[in-house]
């Protein structure tokens, strides 16, 4: 599609494509209803690989990484510099924001694949890397600390006396 243009061009339509698939991502990810981030669908769970969050650890080291990224937190969101309270209520909110950011991370990604596609080689190649770098860190960032949350707050469900059933009901015992 781009090819045959000028290398300003090219330049010019990546930016524009890209710019605009980001916000588009961005207004659909404030949009959706929160059920489409519910942490216990298919794709937010852990996956066996993953080791409960093991691996990003021990593979990626991100623990040494990850809070050198910027991040954006919109209106009244969650900072990942701490934690301001710990309460079911707070870290079931939190754990959502994370499928939140991971969804939108992921589905920017998948305009590295349209830009490679519509682009000649060499530029296609190029603006697919920078779209993978400034989203799949992100996203990887937002299931490490899925990891973490949902193993406070099962700590936090223990210290509190109670179990949380399969259902996804707090009972106490």
């Amino acid at each position: 599609m781009l090819r045959g243009m000028s290398g300003l061009s090219i330049f010019l339509c990546n930016v524009m494509i890209v710019g605009a698939w980001h916000i588009v991502v961005f207004i659909a990810c404030i949009k959706l209803p929160k059920s489409t981030f519910d942490a216990s669908k298919k794709r937010y769970l852990p996956k066996k690989w993953e080791h409960n969050g093991r691996w990003y650890k021990e593979k990626l080291k991100i623990q040494l990484w990850k809070d050198k990224v910027p991040q954006h937190i919109g209106k009244d969101g969650f900072s990942k510099a701490h934690i301001t309270e710990v309460s079911l209520e707070y870290l079931d909110e939190f754990i959502l924001e994370t499928c939140r950011g991971e969804w939108m991370h992921f589905t920017d990604c998948i305009c590295a694949l349209v830009v490679f596609l519509i682009n000649p080689l060499f530029p296609g190649v190029l603006f697919s890397f920078l779209i993978l770098l400034g989203n799949v860190p992100f996203a990887l960032i937002q299931r490490y600390n899925r990891f973490r949350l949902q193993t406070l707050r099962k700590k936090l469900l223990r210290d509190m006396g109670m179990v949380e059933a399969q259902t996804g009901v707090t009972v106490s015992i």
